[in-house]
């Protein structure tokens, strides 16, 4: 029983972490002001870049907002505030905006090193949760990020206040983004290498032209089906006349085949295949190609490039390049 105990005040205080944070971010909408709308536009008719700074905490939560505003269209640089008050500096130019990110604003660090940028005269905008702080009193704009309580229950571990600055960069990143117009098409080319991308991106052909491209005619002897299949590993044959599809061949139709003959040695091709089968053009989506999968229950799908026969495209194929 004890352990069922402990087990319950686990949950509960899980539930209370997150019910607490969550009150935290919906009160953040109250805090929006004309400060946001106006950074936002800074940033957006900015000729520079976006550099962020933080220290702590902090600056783990800037790497993340950093991120997000470069793979959403938005240039953006880590500087750590410690790192920046010995050399760092240097990496701010004079066309970029500054985001400072810190809890109480008043940091040694952050004192030292908001008098350096604004002697620069670059803009500078905060994240904090204390508007009247030195750094909410140095800032030309001010992001509230004010949590009444962190969760952790001796209120010194940040969490609840490092949620809520994440939350105010996601913010911007997405009023950037619209602003931008930045659509699918953009992210793909942000993310070559995530699924995601991969989703919006990867065409039939870029699967396709790297297998094996099996094909027979309307005449081909049983075996010789059954050897292609073999060779080519794709559990599938397209049935080819003068380059263009006329049926399909797979392995359950072999087998389905063999448990209704004893004889096969006559049999052709053109006896035992699917005509018309299901195929997609080589520069369809491959995201494309999964859906006509699932919607038809089959796991190979024949390619067709200007109406002639390109190859084939299987399930497993999608599955290794992450699109499901």
């Amino acid at each position: 029983m004890q352990i069922l105990k402990d087990i319950n005040s686990i949950i509960n205080i899980a539930k209370q972490t997150i019910e607490m944070e969550g009150q935290a971010i919906l009160n953040l909408s109250n805090l929006i002001t004309d400060d946001f709308a106006e950074a936002v536009q800074l940033i957006y008719h900015s000729q520079g870049r976006v550099i962020i700074t933080g220290i702590g905490k902090s600056a783990i939560i800037a790497n993340k907002i950093v991120a997000t505003l470069n793979s959403t269209g938005t240039p953006s640089i880590f500087m750590h505030a410690a790192d920046a008050i010995h050399g760092d500096l240097g990496l701010i130019l004079k066309d970029d905006v500054v985001i400072c990110i810190s809890k109480s604003g008043n940091t040694p660090e952050i004192k030292v090193l908001v008098p350096l940028i604004k002697s620069a005269k670059n803009k500078m905008i905060a994240i904090t949760g204390s508007t009247d702080s030195f750094l909410g009193q140095h800032s030309d704009y001010i992001l509230n990020a004010f949590v009444e309580k962190e969760a952790c229950p001796n209120n010194l571990a940040p969490t609840t206040s490092t949620t809520a600055q994440l939350v105010i960069g996601d913010a911007l990143a997405v009023c950037l983004l619209e602003l931008r117009g930045f659509s699918s098409n953009d992210f793909a080319k942000y993310h070559p290498g995530g699924a995601l991308g991969k989703k919006l991106y990867l065409r039939v052909q870029d699967i396709s032209s790297v297998n094996e491209k099996p094909k027979i005619n309307g005449g081909t002897s049983i075996r010789d089906v059954i050897v292609e299949i073999t060779e080519k590993m794709l559990g599938v044959t397209a049935v080819v006349e003068n380059d263009k599809i006329i049926g399909i061949i797979t392995d359950g139709d072999l087998r389905r085949m063999l448990s209704k003959v004893d004889d096969f040695s006559k049999l052709t091709a053109k006896d035992i295949m699917s005509s018309n089968p299901r195929r997609i053009e080589a520069e369809a989506m491959a995201i494309d190609a999964l859906e006509v999968m699932e919607t038809n229950g089959i796991s190979q799908l024949l390619v067709e490039e200007n109406g002639k026969y390109a190859g084939v495209v299987h399930l497993h194929d999608l599955i290794k390049e992450g699109i499901i």
